[in-house]
């Protein structure tokens, strides 16, 4: 696929954004870095011209923007989720992309779309909404005055991911992002039958991690069921020893 297929595969995710005019300047950062897949969570209304006057000549990315209740719903199909924030905590992921890497990353993946996931103006993402994310990516700036606003957040990642668009091979179709939350939930229930958890919180965070790696690893369908059989195997064979 040539770089702008490449490119037409990346969805910019924005987060119940407070502020049509900071929508405007996204469609701006991102058209000018040839990508135009916006998606926007949440029911709040936008001032129109207040988003056209940003955006200027890259209304066509607002006008043709999708709208979805939720974040889960937003990355739905997805076969890599990422969240922009530079918040690190128990409850956020324990490593994080920087724009280059994500980059590389991105350009070593089979075919299918790319959700790259930006907070509101105030206070980025919720942890909730990080957890929905297999990665995050992180934006080095100054200690100083580590904040970014958000357009100028999403034209540095775009900037990045243009800059790295690359001719990259066609072939294996990764699976989706609620297919592999699906199969998270059946590799931590087959763990629980064992009984494998016996600390707090340990088959939430279990299953949080079996989901990122199996997205940041792009497996296929074939591989996904393969890998899911391991888990009932040991179930089974569990069970068998209790019984005898």
């Amino acid at each position: 696929m040539e770089a702008q297929g490449y490119l037409e595969r990346i969805r910019i995710v924005l987060v119940d954004t407070q502020d049509g005019a900071n929508i405007g300047s996204v469609c701006r950062a991102m058209k000018t870095m040839g990508i135009t897949d916006l998606a926007i969570t949440g029911s709040r209304e936008y001032d129109e011209d207040r988003v056209r006057t940003l955006a200027l000549h890259a209304s066509d990315v607002w006008e043709n923007a999708k709208r979805f209740p939720t974040l889960e719903e937003a990355l739905a199909g997805s076969i890599f989720t990422v969240g922009a924030t530079r918040r690190r905590g128990k409850f956020r992921k324990l490593s994080a992309y920087s724009p280059e890497q994500l980059s590389e990353k991105i350009s070593a993946l089979p075919e299918g779309r790319i959700s790259i996931v930006f907070g509101r103006e105030s206070d980025g993402l919720r942890d909730d909404e990080v957890s929905l994310c297999s990665s995050i990516v992180t934006i080095p700036t100054s200690d100083s005055f580590p904040s970014l606003n958000l357009s100028q957040a999403v034209q540095i990642i775009c900037y990045i991911l243009f800059r790295g668009a690359l001719v990259y091979r066609q072939g294996m179709t990764a699976v989706t992002h609620e297919r592999i939350r699906e199969a998270a939930d059946g590799m931590t229930g087959h763990l629980k039958a064992m009984g494998y958890f016996k600390m707090a919180d340990e088959e939430k965070w279990t299953n949080q991690l079996l989901a990122d790696i199996v997205e940041r690893a792009a497996l296929s369908g074939e591989e996904l069921r393969r890998f899911e059989k391991i888990f009932r195997k040991a179930e089974l064979i569990a069970m068998h020893k209790r019984e005898s």
